[in-house]
């Protein structure tokens, strides 16, 4: 068992240094020239004090930051804040590296790039020193780790001490000669480094005795040093030793009850009613053992190194290593069974009166309390979901009795709330239905929450089933409950009103409500800031990712960006509320014809996904992965999209816009593969109301121009060209495109110029693609190319989209198509076919350089760019300077300002 590893800014605490072990071929390796050194081995293997005796021999103090990762850590900023600490802490870094404190705006990427800006100067060797690696769970901290290790200036160098094999591409390192693995074969002791273990802890053997203890633990680090803490002050080491055998499991056994027993009383009643708990402070040891001092104790056994963990900086948590917590509570079960209820009524107890409600619950349960248990998960179960501790919920209800479930309505609508987030609806709505039959008989002083609970669980019910109605009335009552509780919950309250708001957002969103969509899923978002509730921020920010339909595209890409960054930084990277965010970022992609883009989103969004309960989100998706297929000439699997799309559709149980969206682009997919009669069969199985929706018009005239009759088109487009209908972006310029398409063919060329130009005009602000991808029209462009000539940098891009072998996977024009075959020109200048009108620049832009410059007008950091185009943020930051160095501009709205002149860029956007 290895010591805890403690924090410190440039090391492990002075107070190891008395027991210094000298591991002289390790130590040589740690000093070694290698840039990066793994210390790999399983847990009691003795890394953390082979890495603390190597810094106290060498007299690293000053040079070597200590980096502990905490049980679990998942919060990429926390880990980042102690690495820049311990950097800072250092001699020579304490000179070049600047301080940093938390923020909600700030990330792990962040404080990545200011240490390796900062440390770029970096003169004099340092080390830094990260223990129980294996412990960061967070996938982008491990990304950032590795982005830190691979760009560091050579003279920072890296121990990374780790239960298992690191996934941080480290392999190329392997091959270049500059990383060196210490594993657990190296770790074991020799007989002469055993000898100096034992001494350190004041215990001396016989030569023969030295060599069967060496012989018998192998050189297994924990099984020396719980044989020298049983052999100090012993009276018969070498019996002790004659009878110390048998495998690493009841070795460890062995010892540890040797020490149980050998520890004073007030010390071994201490640890024996404290294992009870997963953590232990000494406030706790107090209150189980009815004495005094705990704290101190548990700071002492964790001085000694071998069982206590500190859990934090100010070693005020404890934990107990696993094998002494099975064994503590094995001979307490033995030793005192009849007072384990008692004290986990006690624990239940504290943990309740300190908020700690999860903890209350088990304690609670373990002592049998199950009107205490059932009443703490009542009153803190929308807690546990805002903070989406939605298994520790689930795990916790199921810990109760199921007839004891069934009989009170508190847990049934608990049960109910379960069903909704990975069960069916049908069952959540019997569990609600028996919970209000039973509700005459819950307590008048619990009634409040009762009420409260089952508000809210008609309204994820009813955002489960999409029933907008439903849906707008529960936000409703929520609101209501949400004022009754302002005086006598004020916490609470705002809780409510934060779900309320955002729930009402995504109400009106559905509704086409989209100014009230937009207001209350903003205030949503501050007040979900103001109270800290990320979570609830993350729902909001993703709900308003799908405003992208009809709103601004580059807001939409922003806000869920935002919803997916704050979403990983807190481990909730795969949670279904990042349907709408991936899903909407995805879609945006396929409209500008960023395809490869949106093919990775969906990719990311997918098994998010299939794990949400939401038809509507569900129906998105599978109409974006269509659209996609569509754009792609994949007509198969554009078809099969649809198909899911509408299977998914047929779940909701209110009208909706979406499933017209579907409808269209199916007869698009039809005809794009050239299938007339299942396009006009389509549209004959659609009831008069469908038929009449501004989509399915728009997708009729599609149908009458492909079968020759420009005028039907025409006819067909007249109620969606008024101004009347509301639509989703594409569709509007999907609406325009057509009727210049059938203007041209009805032989009206002056209509069909004007009707292009507004379809360009529309399609620029946003940098919308998807419909010229699907009603190709190359020859029509050209034939106007004077009149277009102000979209110019939009044509450039239509046009390469539309050219054959596209960088994004486009086919060109197809079977179906109804405005020619003509080919698209050559690319000049690397500018996606056309030199812009009054182009001056000093060097052609690049394909990908064209790609970072159609971020520089939003509000996207550097690092959220490479983040959408899957880059560095070197990388980008490269591009960028050069985009600086080309356009001769000296920053990014000089830069924006300079491009849009040259026609790079579309005109200011404007909301449509």
């Amino acid at each position: 068992m290895e010591p805890a590893a403690r924090g410190g800014k440039s090391g492990p605490p002075a107070a190891v240094s008395a027991r210094v072990i000298r591991r002289a071929g390790l130590f040589k390796r740690l000093d070694g020239g290698a840039r990066v050194i793994e210390v790999s081995a399983p847990a009691g293997s003795g890394k953390t004090v082979l890495l603390r005796s190597w810094i106290a021999e060498s007299g690293l103090e000053d040079r070597a930051g200590w980096v502990p990762v905490m049980p679990g850590e998942g919060e990429p900023q926390r880990f980042w804040l102690s690495v820049a600490d311990a950097l800072r802490g250092t001699g020579p870094g304490s000179a070049l590296v600047r301080p940093v404190t938390a923020a909600p705006d700030l990330d792990g990427w962040a404080i990545v790039e200011w240490l390796l800006k900062d440390l770029a100067a970096l003169e004099d060797r340092v080390w830094l020193v990260i223990d129980d690696v294996h412990e960061l769970r967070s996938a982008d901290a491990q990304r950032q780790l590795e982005l830190l290790i691979m760009r560091a200036p050579p003279e920072l160098r890296f121990v990374l001490a780790t239960r298992h094999d690191l996934g941080l591409g480290l392999h190329r390192l392997r091959l270049e000669g500059e990383l060196d693995e210490i594993r657990a074969a190296d770790l074991r002791f020799s007989e002469s480094e055993a000898r100096a273990l034992l001494e350190a802890a004041g215990v001396e053997l016989s030569g023969p005795a030295l060599s069967a203890l060496h012989g018998r633990t192998e050189g297994w680090a924990a099984g020396l040093r719980l044989a020298a803490l049983s052999l100090a002050g012993h009276p018969d080491a070498e019996g002790f030793v004659a009878g110390f055998s048998g495998s690493e499991r009841t070795v460890a056994e062995y010892l540890l009850a040797e020490v149980l027993r050998r520890q004073p009383r007030q010390v071994r009643r201490l640890l024996l009613r404290t294992s009870i708990l997963d953590r232990v402070n000494g406030e706790l040891a107090d209150l189980l053992t009815a004495r005094s001092g705990g704290g101190r104790i548990l700071q002492e056994l964790e001085q000694a190194g071998a069982f206590v963990v500190a859990l934090d900086a100010q070693r005020s948590w404890f934990r107990y290593h696993r094998l002494f917590a099975d064994l503590l509570r094995f001979e307490l079960l033995a030793s005192e069974p009849d007072v384990l209820p008692g004290l986990h009524a006690t624990a239940a107890g504290w943990f309740a009166g300190h908020g700690f409600a999860a903890e209350a619950v088990r304690h609670a349960q373990a002592a049998g309390d199950w009107q205490l248990a059932a009443r703490m998960l009542a009153d803190h179960w929308l807690a546990l979901v805002l903070d989406w501790q939605v298994a520790t919920a689930d795990e916790l209800l199921a810990g109760f009795p199921a007839e004891l479930v069934a009989a009170d309505p508190e847990l049934t609508v608990l049960r109910a709330a379960s069903e909704i987030i990975g069960g069916s609806a049908e069952e959540a709505e019997r569990h609600l239905a028996r919970a209000e039959a039973g509700s005459p008989s819950v307590p008048a002083d619990r009634r409040p929450t009762f009420q409260l609970l089952l508000a809210v669980q008609r309204l994820r019910l009813a955002r489960k089933r999409a029933d907008l109605p439903a849906l707008a009335e529960a936000a409703g009552d929520l609101m209501d409950l949400a004022e009754a509780a302002d005086t006598a919950q004020p916490s609470l309250a705002e809780d409510l009103r934060a779900v309320a708001l955002i729930s009402l957002g995504n109400t009106e969103l559905s509704w086409q409500r989209f100014d009230d969509a937009e207001r209350h899923l903003e205030q949503g978002i501050a007040l979900a800031r103001r109270i800290g509730r990320p979570f609830t921020e993350v729902l909001a920010l993703s709900q308003w990712a799908r405003i992208a339909a009809y709103r601004s595209t580059t807001l939409a890409v922003e806000r869920g960006m935002q919803a997916i960054e704050l979403a990983r930084r807190h481990g909730w990277a795969e949670h279904p509320a990042l349907a709408s965010a991936y899903t909407g970022i995805a879609t945006v992609m396929v409209w500008r014809g960023q395809l490869d883009e949106a093919e990775r989103r969906l990719r990311e969004a997918e098994g998010i996904v299939r794990t949400s309960a939401e038809p509507a989100v569900s129906l998105l998706f599978y109409q974006a992965r269509g659209a996609l297929e569509l754009a792609r000439g994949r007509y198969g699997g554009a078809l099969a999209a649809f198909r899911a799309a509408g299977k998914h559709a047929a779940l909701l149980v209110t009208p909706h816009p979406l499933p017209a969206q579907a409808r269209a682009l199916t007869v698009y997919a039809l005809l794009r593969a050239g299938d007339l009669a299942s396009a006009e069969q389509a549209v004959a199985a659609m009831d008069e109301q469908q038929r009449e929706e501004a989509q399915v018009r728009e997708a009729v005239a599609a149908l009458r121009l492909a079968q020759g009759d420009p005028r039907a088109a025409i006819e067909a487009l007249a109620p969606v060209l008024d101004g009347t209908a509301l639509m989703v972006a594409p569709a509007r310029v999907g609406a325009c495109l057509l009727a210049a398409i059938a203007r041209e063919a009805a032989g009206d060329p002056a209509a069909a110029e004007d009707a292009l130009e507004h379809a360009l005009a529309l399609a620029e602000p946003d940098g919308i693609v998807l419909p010229f991808l699907i009603h190709p029209a190359p020859e029509l462009l050209d034939r106007h190319a004077r009149r277009c000539a102000a979209h110019a940098a939009l044509v450039a891009e239509i046009r390469a989209l539309l050219a054959p072998g596209a960088p994004d996977g486009t086919h060109g024009p197809a079977p179906g198509g109804f405005g020619g075959t003509g080919s698209p020109p050559k690319n000049r200048g690397g500018l996606g076919g056309i030199d812009p009108p009054g182009a001056t620049l000093l060097d052609p832009v690049s394909e990908m350089e064209m790609r970072v410059l159609r971020f520089l007008p939003t509000n996207l950091k550097a690092a959220e760019i490479a983040s959408e185009l899957y880059l560095s943020v070197h990388t980008v930051k490269t591009h960028i300077r050069h985009l600086y160095i080309k356009l001769d501009v000296h920053g990014r709205g000089e830069a924006v300002q300079r491009a849009r002149a040259l026609g790079l860029l579309a005109p200011s956007p404007r909301r449509p």
